[in-house]
């Protein structure tokens, strides 16, 4: 057995490893099952030894953030493409890792029908009964319980089987049975915005007026926060909420540069983002506003206006759409802006989310969008509507 170190990675820390197996082939040829490939993410040792005399050749990573780099490299790699057979996580793991997995796999076709196992020999009872409800998991396994025969058969099998769930675009949840690979209809869903936007500002009219005197009455300044936004196709439009902090707020930015929640690391990924939490400039009466979302109230006008829908991508601000150009992320204008969408019901408050993980979301949107899909999202929007912070 050959271990190499991949290039590039020089520090002392492991991070991940890639094995080979210099052995001479077996009479008659190699058979497809010792052609196989696997990825292990985790720590065990005895696991990894346990693959390395399965398999021909492998790679190891000690987390999921780790195995994203790796596989990102695989992809990149100009030579050839270099894709397991199967992905084996090591349990613990928590459903938000193997989430953010499952989102990294669908947004690289090469991977998506690529097997992914929890390894569970390290697991409790509870762990492994809460694994087996994720979709996303395609099986769970114990290494201890297979010799390398069985074990090949088993990996031969299950690449098989996601094959044709993938081919046959079967899905097993909801939220995955409603997503398409074609946009509704413009015309349709136009009417449909127009229709619930209107009557939304209608009865909800005398609220917007309480709010508006609420803001007047607490602070000098503009009643409406209105600023330049890149939506669909990178189009710009003056877009509308309740103002929320004090006025020349966006005069601070420079001098709470170092409070920003994206750290300047992230920045590699190609993304200039900036959100506080607890941000020092928001008004009371702001802060309740955000903790309600009831400052989103006046997108509403934009949505009848048609620079946004009632589901989309976040329109971002021209800074932060000046830094996604590349090929890589420009995917996220294909869908139009929205006042909700797949990123707000699932990442909204939480302070662990890593810019990479909020636009992967938003190109997942943009990919698979539809009509039914936007009702999905509009029926979680409101339980992540009550923030667990003011950010």
């Amino acid at each position: 057995m050959e271990l190499t170190f991949l290039h590039g990675e020089k520090t002392a820390k492991r991070v991940y490893k890639h094995f080979t197996i210099n052995s001479q082939p077996t009479t008659g040829g190699a058979t497809e099952q010792q052609k196989l490939e696997f990825f292990y993410i985790g720590k065990q040792a005895d696991n990894i030894g346990n693959l390395i005399n399965a398999f021909e050749s492998g790679y190891a990573a000690e987390s999921v953030s780790n195995a994203k780099s790796m596989l990102r490299r695989l992809l990149n790699n100009s030579k050839h493409i270099n894709i397991p057979d199967i992905i084996i996580v090591e349990a613990p793991v928590t459903v938000e890792q193997l989430r953010d997995l499952h989102l990294f796999l669908l947004m690289h076709k090469p991977l998506t029908a690529v097997p992914v196992v929890v390894e569970g020999s390290h697991a409790a009872a509870t762990d492994i009964a809460r694994f087996k409800n994720y979709s996303f998991v395609d099986d769970i396994i114990f290494l201890q319980d297979y010799n390398r025969q069985r074990l090949l058969r088993k990996v031969s099998f299950l690449k098989r089987l996601k094959h044709k769930l993938v081919d046959d675009m079967n899905t097993r949840s909801i939220e995955s049975a409603l997503k398409v690979t074609t946009p509704p209809s413009p015309v349709f869903k136009r009417a449909f915005d127009i229709l619930v936007a209107g009557t939304l500002l209608l009865i909800l009219s005398p609220i917007l007026l309480l709010i508006a005197l609420a803001i007047r009455v607490e602070s000098k300044g503009s009643i409406f926060y209105v600023a330049k936004r890149a939506g669909r196709g990178y189009k710009i439009f003056n877009f509308y909420k309740f103002r929320t902090m004090a006025v020349g707020a966006d005069k601070q930015v420079t001098q709470l540069a170092h409070l920003n929640q994206y750290s300047a690391g992230e920045a590699a990924a190609g993304a200039v983002f900036f959100k506080i939490n607890n941000d020092p400039r928001i008004t009371k009466v702001g802060a309740f506003l955000r903790n309600t979302s009831l400052d989103e109230l006046p997108q509403l006008l934009n949505v009848l206006l048609g620079d946004m829908s009632l589901v989309g991508n976040r329109p971002l601000p021209l800074y932060e759409a000046a830094s996604l150009t590349t090929d890589e992320w420009a995917k996220r204008f294909m869908a139009p802006a929205g006042m909700t969408g797949l990123w707000q019901i699932k990442k909204r408050g939480k302070e662990d989310m890593s810019i990479e993980e909020r636009l992967n979301l938003d190109i997942d949107y943009a990919d698979r969008f539809s009509f039914m899909y936007d009702l999905w999202i509009m029926a979680n929007t409101p339980s992540a509507l009550i923030q667990r912070t003011n950010a």
